[in-house]
């Protein structure tokens, strides 16, 4: 089976793919017939030795994978050979074939084709998570989302109106805008023409905004802390600008606000009761057609490569899936 490969770290055209032998499923495993796998800005920093979990050298990056189960290891229960599944790994999604622990399986729900399923799991995971469970979000608050043209932007974009928020969505673009206002945003912000904290003044009647949903980082995070309404509450979701910011802490006295982490990934080992729930009501959402993922562009395997140039760039709107299995 093809799969690709970090021989080396380093920028996107240092991967190279190869013929590998397939994988077999061990206890409490599964192996899956890949049909489509998405990109996620991890996988451009895994590659480049700048995530926090570093694999041995060489391996296969890709995080969020669907396809289709080939064969079932001992142990395992509630999957069976022709299962449809979705699969969340840290890496080794780009490949055909996956050899991927049973619990890191989701079901493909019902209606759902392969490629959108690769683009659904860790986006909306993390975004539901983020808005339900750490940030708290009610029914009628203003939500602000920074990089809102992004995977996971997006979809804090739709679960935020599936929750009934206020919507304000923020990105660098007109056309990365254009995509926030289908998918349900109620008012836009360029932040890369707009002064965005006079924008969120005027746009929430100087009340600022309930939650804000931070997957940028960089030079956007404390103007957003800044013009959060009291008690606010600002979810650290991840830094795609490259830069952790350093954040005055009296910002959150003056504001009685909070400053949230958000680790899905953990989450979803530590409180697998909870991860369940999170994946029920996603699933639910779906079939009652309030979230509908976003694939702007797809490539095959051997193009992974171009594929992950483009998240780097930063010119990804949602998501970027690599078509597998035909």
């Amino acid at each position: 089976m093809k799969a690709v490969l970090c021989k080396q770290f380093g920028p996107p055209e240092s991967l190279v793919v190869e013929e590998l032998p397939s994988p077999t499923a061990g206890a409490g495993e599964v192996v899956v017939s890949v049909k489509a796998a998405s990109l996620n800005f991890p996988d451009v920093l895994i590659i480049q030795n700048k995530y926090q979990f570093k694999p041995p050298l060489p391996f296969t990056p890709g995080s969020e994978l669907a396809g289709v189960v080939k064969e079932v290891g001992e142990g395992v229960r509630g999957y069976k050979q022709g299962d449809r599944v979705i699969a969340f790994t840290t890496y080794g999604a780009f490949a055909e074939e996956v050899k991927v622990e049973a619990a890191r399986l989701v079901p493909i729900p019902e209606g759902m084709d392969f490629n959108s399923a690769a683009a659904f799991l860790l986006t909306y995971g993390t975004s539901d998570h983020a808005l339900r469970d750490r940030g708290a979000l009610k029914a009628g608050e203003t939500l602000l989302v920074l990089g809102a043209a992004g995977g996971v932007g997006l979809a804090a974009i739709e679960i935020g109106k599936a929750m009934g928020a206020r919507v304000i969505a923020c990105a660098s673009s007109a056309d990365k805008l254009e995509v926030c206002k289908r998918h349900g945003a109620d008012a836009c912000i360029n932040y890369a023409t707009e002064d965005m904290r006079e924008k969120i003044k005027e746009l929430t009647g100087a009340k600022g905004a309930d939650v804000v949903y931070d997957a940028v980082g960089g030079p956007y995070t404390e103007p957003a802390l800044r013009s959060t309404a009291w008690r606010g509450r600002l979810l650290v979701v991840g830094f795609a600008a490259g830069e952790i910011p350093k954040i005055p802490l009296n910002l959150t006295l003056l504001k009685g606000c909070s400053i949230v982490g958000v680790f899905w990934g953990d989450f979803a080992r530590r409180e697998p009761k909870q991860f369940a729930e999170s994946i029920g009501q996603l699933g639910k959402w779906f079939r009652e057609g309030k979230l509908k993922p976003h694939v702007s562009q797809t490539f095959p395997l051997a193009q992974a490569a171009d594929a992950l140039k483009l998240m780097a760039a930063r010119k990804v709107k949602g998501k970027v899936v690599l078509t597998v299995g035909g």
